[in-house]
């Protein structure tokens, strides 16, 4: 039997395995943030490490978010945020199933604030989020979810904590760290994390990334169904 590698790895890190039969399940909405800063050993990213007893996602390191909860629909994001911006977000968005409008945008956008103060402590500026991927669970795996992933740059002032029960800790990484730990089995990344970070290593700096970031991405959303 072959040895597993990072992609099988990451195609098993929610502990579905592709003999199992699931029943069809829905996909629900959520939200991740990437937040990133620059490092002595280059970009670096905020990544929390949940705990094994989690029924979805367990012992795997993810970026903080969570699934769209009704208070997010019809939510009003914090003041200042202006409806250009959302209709950006939406224009981003637009090939997606959930925020390509503007309702639309505004529900994922409140769920990405919502859940990094949740899991964090953190208040976000929702001006500096910009959005950067759109990933959805292939069919078969017992929960499925819609995940549209922010990136936004974490300036001085700006205090991560770790304040959630589904992490045992959550600390800053270096992208190229997590990428080699995952490749040594220390770490397990789910295929959508190991494939955000190995194009963020790609990029370059923190800086290279957010001026990328900054100028609008195409976003396709990515339906692996393996």
């Amino acid at each position: 039997m072959r040895e597993l590698g990072p992609q099988d790895r990451a195609d098993t890190a929610d502990g579905w395995h592709p003999a199992e039969a699931v029943p069809p399940v829905p996909v629900r909405p959520a939200a991740s943030v990437i937040v990133l800063r620059e490092g002595g050993d280059g970009p670096e990213v905020f990544l929390q490490h949940r705990v094994s007893t989690m029924d979805f996602a367990a012992g795997v390191a993810v970026f903080p978010g969570g699934r769209v909860d009704q208070a997010d629909r019809g939510s009003e994001v914090p003041a200042g945020v202006p409806e250009d911006l959302l209709a950006r977000h939406a224009r981003a968005w637009r090939h997606t199933d959930e925020a390509g409008t503007v309702d639309g945008a505004r529900m994922i956008l409140a769920a990405a604030l919502r859940e990094v103060a949740e899991e964090t402590g953190a208040a976000l500026d929702p001006l500096r989020l910009m959005p950067w991927a759109n990933w959805i669970t292939p069919p078969g795996r017992p929960r499925r979810y819609d995940t549209y992933f922010f990136l936004t740059a974490a300036d001085a002032a700006l205090t991560l904590e770790h304040r959630t029960s589904e992490a045992h800790r959550s600390v800053w990484t270096p992208v190229r760290q997590a990428l080699e730990d995952e490749e040594r089995g220390e770490v397990k990344l789910m295929r959508p994390t190991l494939t955000l970070l190995r194009e963020l290593a790609s990029l370059g700096s923190a800086e290279d990334i957010l001026a990328q970031a900054a100028t609008g991405r195409r976003i396709e959303p990515v339906r692996h169904d393996r």
